[in-house]
């Protein structure tokens, strides 16, 4: 008898084992997110954090917020690609470490770049597009935060609450922007976010265009 290929083993063999360990692999998975949160809180604790602590916290965090949305786009993916079930179970959280990342790059923004100036906070997002790409990100994903609960769908209803939440792709096209438009140099790790998102976005409406057929 033929030896299972391996793509079997992964989808017959590790989808279950995850299924059951997730209780045990969520909470671990929670804790390793919180790491660069954990970094810069620490950073600031013992004044680590070099001669410009608001831009190290600034970009740690800014980094973080899209690395989590495009890790939130992957589940699904992965998800349908290798029939683990179970990684659906992460997305929310992935999105909400997303959002929560996101909303400290822009505190810090807000509190120790801007200083809570009403005027100048204005100004920058009318004048610095990289600005406003990022402001424009943030924005949209509040609602999608506070949409996360269970309670929200029933309220909602799921097909309401499905197209709104398609707007973390347009959350995901304006961090990346923000991304490429602010740095002066070298380009490099943004263009790689750049084309991972766009695998990802292919990926999406190659399976949206699969089920219509």
């Amino acid at each position: 008898m033929a030896a299972p290929a391996p793509a079997a083993l992964l989808r017959g063999g590790f989808g279950p084992w995850l299924s059951r360990r997730m209780n045990v692999l969520k909470p671990l998975l929670f804790c390793a997110c919180l790491i660069p949160f954990a970094r810069v809180a620490y950073g600031i604790i013992t004044d680590n954090l070099g001669a410009e602590p608001v831009d190290v916290m600034t970009r740690i965090t800014g980094e973080w917020g899209l690395r989590f949305l495009l890790l939130t786009l992957l589940v699904t993916p992965l998800r349908r690609i290798t029939n683990w079930n179970a990684l659906g179970r992460l997305r929310r959280m992935l999105g909400l470490f997303a959002f929560f990342y996101v909303l400290c790059h822009f505190g810090v923004w807000l509190a120790l770049d801007q200083f809570f100036d009403l005027d100048s906070i204005v100004s920058d997002i009318i004048k610095r597009n990289y600005i406003l790409a990022g402001f424009t990100a943030f924005v949209i994903l509040i609602p999608l935060a506070a949409t996360s609960a269970n309670w929200t769908i029933k309220k909602l209803g799921g097909r309401r609450w499905q197209r709104l939440h398609r707007g973390v792709y347009f959350a995901a096209v304006a961090a990346v922007v923000h991304f490429l438009w602010l740095v002066k140099a070298d380009y490099t790790e943004p263009a790689i976010y750049a084309f991972l998102f766009a695998l990802l976005l292919a990926w999406r409406i190659r399976h949206r265009r699969r089920r219509a057929s």
